[in-house]
């Protein structure tokens, strides 16, 4: 069971590192470390990306790195479409979940090796609130169907669409995925007592416990690295994971 500590731990750092990623990793490590079944390890993960990520989200806070504008307009419509696509999972394969769960890693690989552009602004500029709440609703159907955060399209989107800085889009991102998270997994909680299962607490406060610990160290190894390296160098790894993901499922 170590393993699955250590992939925990890789969980939480992730998370301090890039500000997005963790929840990407919490399905794999779930399901080839601790042997869950694919709609448990989905449902759970959103249970531990809810704690690690709202506890992640308090250091921006205190310092106001939070953009409340873009909170609102993104995650309101990230949370209803979470929620519609917690509720959508029942009519689909865990296995269906997990082949679309290995087309966002690869997506999400692609966008981190290919990132060229650094907006950075020392104030917000005006935000299209249409685009957000569009694009908040698509981001929410996939984490309620797959269970990542989206902090690898909700960053992105806070920097180029929005016009915030780069601190102050990972402060607002993790409390979207904090929000989104929370509702997702209480609709889980109904979809798996209508499949006969249940959620495993003691693993979720363990791995939750274990995460947030990561992101703290992840935070402090941010601030000596380069960011560029690291997205390149984590967007391969998610590659060769969907690719495998894929593979033992086809």
């Amino acid at each position: 069971m170590w393993l699955a500590w250590c992939g925990a731990l890789l969980i939480g750092i992730s998370l301090g590192l890039l500000g997005s990623g963790g929840s990407i990793l919490t399905v794999p490590v779930l399901i080839y470390l601790v042997g869950e079944p694919e709609k448990l390890a989905i449902a759970e993960s959103l249970g531990i990306v809810a704690a690690i990520s709202f506890i992640g989200s308090i250091p921006y806070v205190i310092k106001k790195e939070v953009h409340w504008v873009s909170l609102i307009f993104f995650g309101i419509p990230g949370m209803i479409g979470t929620y519609g696509g917690a509720s959508l999972s029942q009519y689909i394969s865990g296995n269906t979940q997990l082949m679309i769960f290995a087309g966002v890693m690869i997506i999400a690989a692609f966008m981190m090796i290919r990132e060229r552009t650094k907006v950075s602004y020392k104030k917000p500029a005006s935000i299209p609130k249409w685009v957000l709440v569009i694009e908040g609703l698509a981001v929410g159907v996939l984490t309620g169907l797959v269970g990542v955060g989206g902090g690898f399209l909700i960053i992105p989107a806070l920097v180029l669409i929005g016009g915030l800085s780069m601190r102050v889009a990972v402060g607002t991102s993790l409390l979207i995925i904090t929000l989104k998270s929370i509702l997702g997994f209480y609709k889980y909680i109904d979809v798996l007592a209508m499949e006969g299962l249940e959620m495993n607490w003691e693993l979720i406060g363990v791995f939750s416990l274990i995460g947030i610990a990561g992101s703290f160290v992840g935070n402090k190894i941010s601030q000596k690295v380069p960011q560029k390296q690291l997205k390149t160098g984590f967007g391969y790894f998610l590659m060769v994971m969907g690719a495998y993901i894929i593979y033992t499922n086809f």
